[in-house]
């Protein structure tokens, strides 16, 4: 279970394809054996309302936030996590360049007994 919650203001849209960071982030994690392909999950949303920082109309955010199954060693959560903030960094490399960006990424543990699924995708996947 990686699950990847990007948010961001959609004003960004005007700066960078939040499509091409969604691959980006999705690549990193396709080739980290850390994550099964069957449960990865990338997905972004627009924020309908948002304020950040002092308010300048100038300011955008991406906040990331990955959401993963319990058991995985920390060190190995890290690696995987400053690759795939990396990835998101390069993407956005021009608007990092201005004084009105803020990007965040936070890994969560899941606990499994906390959390149900029902997902054929799994076992489609472990067949090829």
């Amino acid at each position: 279970m990686p699950h990847l919650h990007i948010e961001y203001s959609p004003t960004l849209e005007r700066h960078v394809d939040v499509r091409d960071i969604c691959r980006a982030a999705w690549e990193v994690m396709t080739t980290c054996d850390l994550f099964p392909r069957a449960g990865i999950r990338v997905r972004a949303f627009a924020a309908d309302h948002w304020i950040v920082a002092d308010d300048h109309p100038d300011n955008d955010f991406l906040a990331m936030t990955l959401s993963v199954g319990s058991g995985r060693a920390q060190s190995d959560l890290k690696a995987a996590g400053d690759r795939l903030f990396a990835a998101v960094q390069q993407v956005l490399s021009e608007v990092l360049a201005t004084p009105h960006f803020a990007l965040s990424l936070e890994i969560r543990e899941i606990n499994a007994e906390l959390s149900w699924k029902d997902t054929p995708i799994h076992a489609r996947l472990s067949r090829q």
